[in-house]
């Protein structure tokens, strides 16, 4: 099994189909138990909660600076003690393994 969290993202203008159920089957094995596949397999989503509102937001903030390193970028929704995070890769309408990249080097900010 490979480190997700050693990769690095892809760039993904379209072009390509979604992974298929299967794949994303096998890449979601390697991630914290809390991510789920939202939107009938498009969307990769895990919800965090945390003690108050800036150790939400320097979360955030560090799961931008990922993104921003990756060239990956999720949706956030965040609060006073929770944030949403959701990977999917737009240019295809669903998931790529960046999607699943970027949720492992999310966990590790965790670790």
């Amino acid at each position: 099994m490979s480190d997700l969290r050693l990769k690095h993202c892809k760039p993904c203008e379209g072009g390509v189909d979604p992974l298929p159920e299967s794949e994303c089957t096998r890449l979601i094995a390697q991630l914290h138990e809390g991510w789920q596949l939202r939107d009938h397999g498009r969307r990769l989503q895990r919800e965090f909660s945390m003690p108050g509102f800036n150790r939400v937001l320097g979360f955030v903030n560090a799961v931008g600076w990922v993104a921003g390193i990756e060239g990956h970028h999720p949706d956030i929704e965040f609060g006073y003690g929770y944030c949403r995070i959701s990977w999917t890769t737009h240019a295809i309408g669903g998931l790529s393994e960046n999607d699943f990249i970027c949720a492992a080097k999310t966990d590790a900010l965790l670790d």
